[in-house]
């Protein structure tokens, strides 16, 4: 994401180099900490809705599992009441549910992994203001004693910066771009046979499912 993008750029900056090439240093020491206090507080809304993100997930995950417990249920009804046709819908609405339950379970790991990332940026960048916060006097009066070695124009800074970020946006676009014609081409390189395949599986597993519903019927009966 573009967030965690500004944020590796400025924790990999050189505050160092920074304060070499700034014309005023104070001035630019201070704009590096506004910034990155601007995007931690960012950060921090972000780990935030992802934690949510993810408990709605779960939840979500949650409620396909107990709708495919009740179709189950319906379906060993049906099987009392010696309508196959019936448990057989049944059982058909209870596989749909199990599937999404895994999807939604996939996605909660997938969302832990995310929320850990952000945690783990926003620990980072919280480090980086402390330390940029600690030194910025000593950074300045550093850049004092060497004023006379500066080798780098605002000109070239602003141009660099410049540079910098049309990089990073350019990145994500095409990364952006990247996910979105690998998704179109998975589903037009989709064979229809596969489809078919998928039917009969999910045929037989009723049938299964079915078999399995008739004898414990008869076991208890």
């Amino acid at each position: 994401m573009a967030l965690l993008e500004r944020v590796a750029a400025l924790v990999r900056a050189n505050l160092n180099d920074l304060i070499d090439k700034a014309e005023d240093p104070e001035k630019m020491i201070k704009q590096v900490i506004l910034d990155m206090q601007n995007q931690l507080l960012q950060l921090k809304t972000q780990v935030a809705i992802a934690i949510a993100d993810q408990h709605l997930l779960a939840k979500k995950a949650a409620e396909n599992e107990q709708k495919q417990q009740e179709w189950m249920r319906k379906a060993e009804l049906a099987v009392e009441k010696k309508d196959d046709a019936l448990a057989r819908a049944a059982l058909d609405r209870a596989l749909a549910n199990k599937e999404l339950a895994e999807n939604f379970h996939q996605q909660v790991a997938d969302q832990k992994s995310e929320v850990e990332s952000l945690k783990a940026a926003f620990t980072k960048l919280e480090g980086k203001l402390g330390e940029a916060q600690a030194k910025s006097d000593l950074l300045i009066a550093r850049h004092r004693r060497a004023r006379t070695s500066k080798k780098a124009s605002d000109a070239k800074l602003g141009l660099q910066a410049g540079a910098n970020s049309d990089t990073y946006e350019r990145v994500k676009n095409k990364v952006a771009h990247a996910e979105v014609v690998s998704q179109v081409w998975a589903e037009v390189a989709r064979d229809d046979i596969e489809g078919k395949f998928a039917a009969l599986e999910k045929e037989k597993e009723i049938d299964r499912l079915l078999t399995e519903i008739k004898g414990k019927k008869l076991i208890t009966a």
